[in-house]
This record gives C-alpha cells, structure tokens and sequence, in this order.
C-alpha cells in the first residue's frame, strides 16, 4: 500500500511539473526565423552552449564567433543575438546560429544606413573579378575596383584586413546583394575640406604660391591651400603653348588669378595670362594690314610657319603664301626655326586672335611680268605629258602652264600627245593667264582654217562646192578648202532631199559636192553642211523663175528641170 501511495504521488508531481513547464514554454512565445536572446551557460572547446528558454540547450560552434576580437569578450552568463532556425528538429534539438543572427543584424542595420549614407566599417577580406570582397557587420559586400579609393592604386596589400570605412551605395533586397565604396567616404571628406577651405579663396584673387603638381598635354594641375585646381593650356599665355610641360616644372611655385570656383562640383579654375594685359586689345593700332614687318619663325607645319611677330603674338603664314611658282611647297624648304623673315600682314581677326601673313607679298611677283606676254609667242619646256594635255615651264620664269591637246592643231586629234615627249622645247603662244594658271596653243600660231569663210566671204545660206573626202555608213566626209584643213561630216539625212537618193554608198571620195552652210559658229568652231537644203533652195529658184508659165501651159516640174539644165548646157557650149 505504501509503494503504491509513493508512486501515485511522484506521478502526481511529474504532471504538476509537466504542467508547469508547458505553461512556461507557451508563455515564452518562440518564433521560428527570428532573432531572439540567449545566455551564455557554458564555454567549450568546440561549442558555446546557451540557454534559449526552450526545452534544450542551443550549442552553436566556436568558430561562429571568431569574428575580430568577439570570442575573447564571451563570458557565461552574458546575453547574445542568435537566429532561431527552428524550436525542435527531428532529433528534438533546438537549431540556432550566431552567425546568422550577425548577417540579419547587418542587413537590417545596411539598410538603414543606405538611406541616411552612414559611414561603416568594414574588411576587405579577398579579390573577385571587377573588384573585392568587403565584410561589413559580418555581411559579405562588394566593392568595385573603381570604388576603393579616389586614385587607382597599383598594390592593395596595405587595405587587406584592417578597418576601413565605407559607404552602402546600392542594395538589391530580392537577391540580397550589397555595394560599398571607399572612394565616396574619402570623396566626402575631402569635399568637406575643399568646401571649408574654399572659404577663404574668391573669383579674383591672386595666388602668389600656386604649386604644379601635374601636367598634362591640355593644362596643369596646381594645388592653392590645399584645393585642387586647373590651370587650362589656353589660360598659360597669350601666345601659342605647344605643351605645358615645356614651361613649367613639378614643385614650382607659379603665380595665378582665380578666374571661377564651380560651387557645385567645388573646382577651381586658374589662369596665368589673365594677369597680364590681352596683347591683341590694341593690335590694330599697332600693325596694319598690308604692310611689311619683320618676325621670327617659331614652328613649322605641313601647312604654314608660324611667325611670331611681337611678344605672345603670332601670325600664319600659309603654305599658299610662301612660293609664288608653288601653292603647295613645303614650309621647312623655305623656313627654318628661329630665322628673321620679311612678312606682308594680310588679315587681323581680333575675335578669334588670329593674323594671316604673306611671305610672297615681300618677293617680286612673276605673274606680273608674264601677263604681258598675253597673245604673244613664247617657248616652253615639257615637264609632263597627261591623258589630255601637257604641262610645260614658261621660261625663265619657273611658272608653268597648260597645253591642252585641241590647242596642238586645228584638227583636234588627242594623238598630237603623241609628238611630244618630255624635255621638249616647244614654241607656242600665251592664251590667257587667270587664276595663276597659263593657258597655252601651238595651233594659234598658224594660220587659223576657218578664215576660209572671211576670206572667201561665205556665211550662213551661202552654198559652196566641196570634196567627198570619206565615205561612211551614216554619212560622208568633205573638205571644204583646197589644203583639206577644214573637214566636216554631211550626216545622211542631209545627204539629198529624195530618202532614196541619200545613199552614203552612191557617193565617191573625190566627187563634187555642192552643199548649204546651214550653221556656223566661227568661235566654238562649228560648222554643219546639208546638200539636201541646197537641193531645195535651187528647187525654190526653178519654181521661182519657170513657175508662173509652167503652170499656164500644164508643164510639169520635170519638164521644167530638164528645159533649165537643157538651156544651161547650151550656153556653155
């Protein structure tokens, strides 16, 4: 009976303390996926056992904790963060983590401090390709290359693992991805200095102690009281500037205005010429256009030499402006650096700061001696023989002019090239000089064919007896003088009026052949020929004569033609 009572009392107990305990756990509400609080019960080699206020004991491994200096500072009975995965496995354990725990703690801390763009620290811990890793909160981030700091750096071994500060600059929430960057904590300090510092500096002033700190092909890069500031190649002088670096070395001290302070992107712009008084206000009053001054060569180009011709003044001179024989000539095989020359001031542009100048201007000019030899004879030397035309040197002048192949005879034939080769003297007359270009004819020199029609006083309607000189399929081809100069096509439609009788093949080389000057452009050296028009001018002077009577007596045109030619013949005998 005793045994029985004792063992109906510890039962009792044992579902009092299950009671008890349930009680406890539902009013200690767990959630799973949530960080919650525990204390540290006990410290092991390999774990850090806590109490979660669940039915067991969490153990979490010693190596979650080896983050900095956080193992060294744990102690039984303090409280930490973990994550609660889940209250009870299938083992019955509790499953928790402290690194987890750290990771939602730094993501909900990195969002909050993306948008107030609170400075963090963290560790660049290893390279990945486009940049580093960087453990921020416990939180893997990625930095950008371009993002560690406001330079490129060659080495980063002296940001491996230690404290940096960074800034969150993009979260992507759906993939849980982070960037940080270096550079914007750096960028934000120095911004803060240069905006303190630009307190003290205003558009206007004039720094004694500007100190070059780079140069570059467009500018230099100074340093004025700690502010960096560019000093435009434009700004150095008035003057041409090849490259800055010619001027000005690493570590000097220059002395410059401060022409603009940008408040937006606090830079500063300063100019060294802007000291000094624009030499181009009063140029004009200086030097005129059309006169002759003495300069110095500075530079040369394919293009022109330019010639300074006072202090941070210079002037161009073209290439076109050089030789008056040679448009094209190359500057350095009349100029040199550093050589006097005489120069003739052609154009002043004030606005754009530019001067044209003329070395040609200063020389005796050929052109002005060859332009009287317009219309007269004159000898010239082959230099080169093209498709259509030759080139050849005006004596004793070194110009040289064009031949073209219609100007070698009166007959027009391309093969005349042929005659000539090169280094030939050739006589022949100046046609027209325009545009620094000479106009030869070797044919001008002769006696010009079409004078026939003045001489002989043949015009426009005017009929003239010619020669058959060829026979072809759509026309024929007859000699107008006695020398064969002037040969002109009859096209076989002008042949006869009669379709029939206006056969090329009827015709043979060396008949008569009366025909009507129908056009005749003595200039442009046309001339157009019909037999057909000749043939009905005569008809109409038949008509004309025999018509009235013929009519009377019902002749017939034939009749008439043939009583004509009959009355003819026997007056010639």
């Amino acid at each position: 009976m005793g045994s029985e009572q004792e063992l109906k009392k510890v039962s009792s107990l044992h579902k009092e303390f299950q009671n008890l305990l349930d009680k406890d756990f539902k009013d200690r509400k767990l959630k799973e996926n949530e960080i919650i609080k525990a204390t540290i019960t006990e410290i092991t080699k390999n774990f850090v056992v806590v109490d979660c206020k669940a039915k067991m004991e969490g153990m979490i491994p010693i190596e979650e904790f080896k983050n900095g200096d956080e193992i060294s500072k744990l102690k039984i009975g303090s409280q930490i963060d973990v994550y609660l995965e889940r209250i009870e496995s299938f083992k019955g354990e509790i499953i928790i983590s402290r690194d987890k725990a750290r990771k939602m703690k730094a993501w909900k801390k990195m969002e909050k401090v993306f948008e107030t763009q609170e400075e963090m620290t963290g560790y660049i811990t290893g390279k990945v390709k486009g940049g580093y890793i960087a453990t921020v909160e416990g939180l893997p981030c990625f930095m950008p290359s371009s993002q560690i700091d406001v330079r490129p750096l060659k080495k980063m071994d002296h940001l491996m693992n230690v404290p940096v500060k960074v800034i969150a600059t993009r979260i992507d929430r759906n993939r849980g991805n982070v960037c940080v960057s270096r550079r914007a904590v750096l960028e934000k300090s120095k911004n803060a200095e240069i905006t303190e510092a630009l307190k003290n500096i205003k558009e206007g002033d004039i720094v004694e102690n500007a100190i070059v700190k780079a140069t570059t092909d467009w500018g230099i890069f100074l340093e004025i009281n700690g502010i960096d500031a560019l000093l435009h190649v434009s700004d150095l002088s008035h003057g041409r500037v090849k490259k800055p670096s010619d001027l000005v070395t690493i570590g000097q001290k220059l002395k410059v205005k401060i022409t603009k302070i940008d408040e937006k992107t606090n830079r500063v712009s300063a100019s060294v010429k802007a000291l000094t008084e624009d030499p181009y206000e009063k140029i004009e009053q200086k030097y005129k256009v059309g006169e002759i001054y003495e300069g110095v060569v500075v530079k040369l180009m394919d293009y022109g030499a330019f010639i300074s011709i006072d202090s941070n003044v210079e002037g161009l001179c073209h290439s076109s402006e050089i030789d008056w024989t040679n448009r094209n000539i190359k500057p350095s095989k009349v100029f040199s650096v550093s050589q006097k020359v005489k120069f003739k001031i052609v154009n002043i542009d004030k606005e754009t700061k530019r001067i044209s100048l003329s070395y040609k201007a200063t020389l005796p000019n050929p052109w002005d001696k060859v332009k009287e030899n317009i219309g007269k004879e004159v000898k010239i030397k082959v230099m080169n023989i093209t498709e259509k035309a030759i080139f050849g040197e005006l004596q004793n002048t070194g110009l040289t002019g064009m031949l073209h192949y219609k100007e070698i005879s009166y007959q027009e034939n391309i093969e005349d090239l042929k005659k000539f080769k090169k280094g030939d003297t050739v006589n022949v007359k100046v046609l027209e000089i325009k545009d620094d270009k000479i106009k030869f004819s070797k044919r001008a020199l002769e006696k010009d064919p079409m004078d026939w029609f003045k001489d002989n006083n043949k015009k426009i309607g005017s009929i003239i007896t010619t020669r058959i000189h060829e026979v072809l399929k759509t026309g024929v081809k007859v000699s107008i003088d006695k020398d064969k100069n002037l040969i002109v096509t009859i096209r076989k439609a002008d042949l006869a009026k009669e379709t029939a009788d206006a056969r090329p093949e009827v015709f043979s080389p060396g008949n008569a052949l009366d025909a009507k000057i129908t056009e005749l452009d003595i200039k442009n050296r046309k001339i157009k020929l019909s037999v057909k028009a000749a043939q009905i001018d005569e008809e109409k002077s038949l008509i004309a004569k025999f018509g009235e009577g013929a009519t009377k007596s019902g002749a017939t045109l034939k009749g008439i033609f043939e009583k004509a030619i009959g009355k003819k013949k026997k007056k010639e005998k």
